[in-house]
C-alpha cells in the first residue's frame, strides 16, 4: 500500500481543494501540511482530523490492506 501522506494527498487532489484550504482546516502552516504528505505513518488522531476534514475514511482504507493480507481468500 502506498504511504499514508500520499493517501492523504491523492485524495485531496481528487476533491480538487488546495494545500492552503487542508493547511487552514487543520489549523496549521501550508508548510506543515507538506510534512503530512511526505509521512509514511502517522499520528491517529491527527488522521482522524484530517478524516473528518476531507470526509474520507483512511482508516477503512488501512483496515482493508489488513483484511487483505490476513484473509486473501475472502
Amino acid at each position: 500500500m502506498k504511504p499514508i501522506g500520499i493517501l492523504i494527498r491523492e485524495e485531496l487532489e481528487r476533491q480538487e481543494r488546495s494545500v492552503t484550504w487542508f493547511a487552514r482546516k487543520l489549523s496549521c502552516h501550508r508548510t506543515n501540511a507538506y510534512d503530512i504528505f511526505a509521512r509514511d505513518n502517522i499520528d491517529l488522531t491527527l488522521l482522524l482530523r484530517i478524516s473528518r476534514i476531507l470526509r474520507h475514511n483512511f482508516l477503512k482504507d488501512l483496515s482493508a490492506e489488513l483484511d487483505d493480507e490476513f484473509y486473501p481468500d475472502l
